[in-house]
């Protein structure tokens, strides 16, 4: 949605294909809205709970036929995807340039350090046992996640990808990578993968009457939370509660499917909040350690502290540590005082701010919208009137 609000109308008509539940992101777009189907996320963040595949060799079957039925109607030049790992055989199949834009963590260019997320097996085993044993396991457990595609890929006469996931994650014409290499950096990487920035965007909501309420300009430290509506969702009350001796402001988002019910005096609780703005005004931002939120810290210049709970958030949060500017917190080993004082240490930290500080300088110099045309230029042949379809 952010990138394609940056495209100019005069150059480009742009299509948005989505499942249903999306409405209130188009408020203010003037987008040809298409429907597609898609697994549910409470589906999504199940599968990734248990460590199994996120898509079944049918369900990425049926993903590849919706999509050839919409791109058969619509006859796009570009297709631009994120993590609609289908679109690396539709669009093939109808010979359309695809982008897929994903995060630099899952480049096969990127060395990462794995940490074993929350799976079943950190329920019965300690972390220090864990941890060798998942390493161990994970190449083969990759080459679990890439099979079904791999399989609907041989159905449809396209080689596989082989065994490694990242490859399943990133495989397109261009690969563009929503993070900067500050973070994550590169390593023999092609001049087919480049990297975005960050891609912000926060949902079209009024702030809440207790926005400009004299507490939140009283001086005192606000830390911004927000856990996301997954499993770390859940751990909001207690989130509250270990705040709640601090000498601080804490605002914080529900995201709609948690529920509070006392909230401590020096906290704020609204169902969805403007993560950009609440940032901007934070002196720390605690959230599940994704990408989205963290990312909205710090071009804010604000640390983050991340309670992890899936790979990706570990994945995401290991570059932010490495950068000096968080901290990780297991969400399977959440505990009210550690929160405490993490939250503590952070705010004392001057060396995390600056950190911060120095990675929303780096931010500042990649527009992801520039970055992107520049590579939709490179794939679009010129229109017949000098303009861009």
């Amino acid at each position: 949605m952010s990138l394609a609000q940056g495209l100019a109308e005069e150059l480009y008509d742009v299509h948005f294909a989505c499942a249903d539940g999306y409405d209130f992101c188009f408020k203010q777009t003037s987008f040809r809205r298409w429907r597609i189907d898609s697994i549910s996320s409470q589906q999504f963040l199940q599968a990734l709970a248990k460590g199994k595949p996120v898509y079944t060799e049918s369900t990425l079957q049926a993903y590849v036929e919706d999509d050839l039925h919409l791109l058969k109607a619509v006859q796009p030049d570009l297709v631009i995807g994120d993590f609609r790992l289908s679109l690396s055989i539709s669009a093939r199949l109808q010979g359309i340039a695809y982008i897929a834009v994903s995060n630099a963590y899952w480049s096969p260019h990127v060395r990462q350090h794995y940490t074993v997320p929350s799976l079943p097996l950190t329920g019965v085993l300690p972390i220090w046992l864990a941890n060798p044993l998942f390493r161990l396991i994970r190449p083969l457990a990759f080459a679990s996640h890439a099979v079904p595609l791999n399989r609907v890929r041989r159905r449809h006469g396209l080689p596989s990808l082989g065994g490694d996931l990242r490859r399943i994650y990133t495989d397109a014409d261009r690969t563009l990578y929503a993070d900067i290499p500050q973070l994550f950096p590169p390593q023999a990487m092609p001049p087919t993968h480049d990297y975005l920035g960050a891609v912000i965007w926060a949902p079209p909501v009024e702030l809440p009457d207790w926005w400009l309420r004299p507490e939140l300009s009283s001086g005192r430290p606000i830390i911004y939370v927000t856990l996301g509506s997954s499993g770390q969702g859940q751990l909001l009350p207690r989130v509250l509660r270990a705040l709640a001796p601090l000498p601080v402001t804490v605002l914080a988002a529900t995201a709609g499917t948690i529920r509070v019910d006392t909230v401590p005096p020096n906290a704020f609780v609204a169902t969805f909040l403007s993560g950009d703005a609440a940032a901007r005004r934070a002196s720390l931002v605690i959230c599940n350690g994704g990408s989205p939120t963290s990312q909205q810290a710090l071009t804010a210049g604000v640390p983050v502290i991340g309670i992890a709970g899936n790979l990706d958030q570990f994945l995401n949060m290991h570059g932010i540590v490495g950068a000096g500017a968080g901290l990780l917190l297991r969400a399977d080993r959440f505990r009210e005082a550690a929160l405490r004082h993490a939250a503590m240490r952070m705010l004392d930290d001057g060396q995390a701010r600056l950190a911060a500080q120095q990675l929303m300088a780096a931010f500042c110099h990649y527009v992801p919208g520039q970055r992107l045309q520049a590579h939709m230029q490179a794939l679009l042949s010129p229109a017949p009137h000098g303009g861009q379809p």
